[in-house]
Order: structure tokens, then C-alpha cells, then sequence
């Protein structure tokens, strides 16, 4: 977290963002630190693949995707019922409205292919 806040806090100490962000960060265990940085790069690299398979227009893509999403949802609802951390809402409503827009997206996908036969 350092690395992500230093320039900022250099040019103003008083940063609200990279302040906040700093001290949230040094109140986490080692453990959650790991953790954190294990869930997010395995989201980030699953939303990648599925990213790449909706950008070909691959069908198999949209229902993996809101699949996909919906256990991260899952997974990060149970963890918030204990660890009530702020940041699991975020990334669940942006999942949640990713959700929406892939399914969207799926709808009119296949009205364009029913149409087109």
C-alpha cells in the first residue's frame, strides 16, 4: 500500500484518499493482507478470461460470467457477515451492476441471433 500512496502523500500529506487508504491498510493483518491480495487477483484474472470470451462473442461466455459473478457474490456476502468490511460491499454492488449489464448485453445478443435466422 505504500508504493500505491507514497507519491500522493509526498505532494500532499494530507491527502484524504491515500491518507484513509494507508491507515485501513496498516490495521490489517498479515493474513488478511494475503487473503485480500489472493481474492483479488483471482477475481480480477477470472473476470479477465470471461472479459476476453464476451469480447469474441462467445455465447458460452455470458451465462459463465453471471454464474461466475453470482458465487463471488455469494462468497463475498459470507464473508462480510463477519467481517462487516466496507470494501466486500463495494466490489459486490460493481459486481452487481456488472451482472446487470452482461445480462443485458445477453438479451440483446440473443434477439440479434434469433433475428438474424
Amino acid at each position: 500500500m505504500n508504493r500505491l500512496t507514497q507519491e500522493e502523500l509526498v505532494e500532499d500529506p494530507h491527502d484524504f484518499i491515500a491518507g484513509h487508504l494507508m491507515n485501513a491498510a496498516n490495521h490489517f493483518s498479515v493474513g488478511t493482507q494475503h487473503f485480500y491480495a489472493f481474492y483479488l487477483l483471482s477475481h480480477g484474472l477470472i473476470k479477465i478470461a470471461l472479459v476476453a470470451g464476451l469480447l469474441r462473442g462467445k455465447l458460452w461466455a455470458y451465462p459463465a460470467s453471471l454464474v461466475a459473478l453470482l458465487l463471488f457474490i455469494v462468497y463475498q456476502l459470507y464473508r462480510f457477515s463477519y467481517t462487516h468490511s466496507a470494501g466486500l460491499i463495494v466490489l459486490t454492488i460493481f459486481d452487481l451492476i456488472v451482472i446487470w449489464l452482461i445480462w443485458h448485453e445477453y438479451r440483446l445478443v440473443l434477439r440479434h441471433k434469433v433475428a438474424s435466422r
